[in-house]
């Protein structure tokens, strides 16, 4: 298969990653997404299909938390807020889907805060 465009790649790239990372219920997948603007992650149990939680740079409750803030600094703070929210709900161990995307950076900014937060994986 001949990839030409950037978002093409991408999909070859994800669609690699996810042969691979599975999610259950003991161990829930951590999937990243990131825009130029904004980073979104989703906690996933891919057993029964469904979203287990999800945080976001573009929520509006936390809008003030991220005002003026550069990427890497609103990846951090979303690794954090789904760190937190992962424990209300006795989630501790998830796979990480980054998406076909490189580990450094944003993505790396996330990982390395919800470690910090408590999640291991």
């Amino acid at each position: 298969m001949i990839t030409s465009t950037k978002l093409e790649k991408w999909q070859v790239r994800k669609a690699r990653v996810r042969k691979k990372v599975v999610g259950s219920p003991q161990r829930p997948r951590l999937c990243v997404y990131r825009s130029l603007k904004h980073i979104y992650v989703q906690v996933i149990d891919d057993s029964q299909g469904r979203t287990l939680l999800a945080a976001s740079s573009f929520e509006k409750a936390q809008a003030g938390q991220f005002a003026g803030k550069k990427p890497k600094e609103r990846a951090s703070l979303v690794g954090a807020m789904v760190a937190e929210r992962c424990k209300a709900q006795g989630i501790t161990q998830v796979v990480f889907d980054r998406s076909g995307y490189k580990y450094h950076g944003c993505v790396l900014e996330l990982a390395e805060a919800a470690r910090k937060g408590g999640l291991n994986f």
